[in-house]
């Protein structure tokens, strides 16, 4: 047992990416209890400055989350997402799948291809079907690349609105439910009517002064 959980916690180490259970027991005695080694594992790394955590359905070593202020790297990233960007995001995680259109009705305005585009070079939306519906729409949901970044085993780990509202990220003032002008519900209800959505997603989903420009991504035809 104590070899076998050396095992796992060297390929875990290791490892670059989540690795899923199927990989390391191909590495263990075939009468190995993975998921209960795992289990032991979790408990042993509890309270520590790296942590076993499952996401995406597969498991990884990481650090801890309240240590984040400690090891904030600066970075400069060649690409930041608009606000209309994040709502799209915030729309499609809590809904899908949903087509462009959908997403537009629950925004209450109309979404750039420069939104979409956005999040298909970062890895975190993708075409899941098309709806039965005329014109069979394109509908999109989110990546299991999403799900590792955001630290999440599943969508359905996604905070819902009472942690949201303990965290600040819940904006709930009478004009409805927004994180950070994003709709956790209420549909096109639940966003301000301040006209700044719509000026802004008529606005590049670049950083002032930025030229970078992207192969434009056929999203979706509606």
């Amino acid at each position: 047992m104590r070899q076998e959980l050396r095992i796992l916690e060297a390929l875990l180490f290791a490892s670059t990416e989540p690795v899923a259970e199927a990989m390391l027991a191909s590495h263990l005695p075939d009468d190995a209890d993975v998921p209960g080694l795992l289990d032991e594992l979790s408990r042993h790394y509890t309270g520590r400055g790296v942590n076993l955590v499952r996401v995406a359905g597969k498991w990884s070593l990481r650090t801890a989350e309240d240590l984040a202020a400690h090891l904030r790297v600066e970075t400069k990233v060649g690409r930041k997402p608009s606000r209309a960007a994040v709502e799209t995001l915030a729309i499609v995680a809590y809904h899908q799948p949903l087509t462009r259109t959908e997403v537009e009705e629950i925004r209450g305005v109309s979404s750039s291809r420069g939104s979409f585009d956005v999040l298909l070079e970062a890895g975190w939306i993708r075409p899941v079907g098309r709806r039965k519906t005329p014109g069979q729409p394109v509908t999109w949901g989110t990546t299991p690349k999403f799900l590792e970044d955001f630290a999440l085993d599943q969508v359905s780990d996604l905070p819902g609105i009472d942690e949201l509202k303990a965290s600040g990220l819940l904006d709930t003032r009478p004009s409805g439910s927004i994180i950070r002008g994003m709709p956790v519900s209420g549909g096109a209800d639940a966003l301000p009517d301040d006209g700044d959505a719509a000026d802004e997603e008529r606005a590049e989903d670049l950083d002032p002064g930025e030229d970078e420009t992207l192969p434009s991504v056929d999203t979706e035809t509606a």
